[in-house]
């Protein structure tokens, strides 16, 4: 990816992010986000701790 390619993606996504409306980010930053382990490991932690339940 070239530096041109990527300042034209951080201004799409700057002016994206101008355009939302205050309460739309609000209510998005508030929504609750997954589990860390969950995001970089994907549904593996979450089977280990379902296995050591039972």
């Amino acid at each position: 990816m070239s530096f041109q390619e990527y300042l034209k993606y951080l201004t799409k996504r700057l002016v994206e992010y101008l355009d939302t409306p205050a309460a739309e980010r609000k209510r998005r930053k508030e929504e609750p986000r997954e589990a860390w382990s969950t995001r970089w490991f994907g549904a593996i932690p979450m089977s280990i701790r379902l296995l050591r339940r039972k």
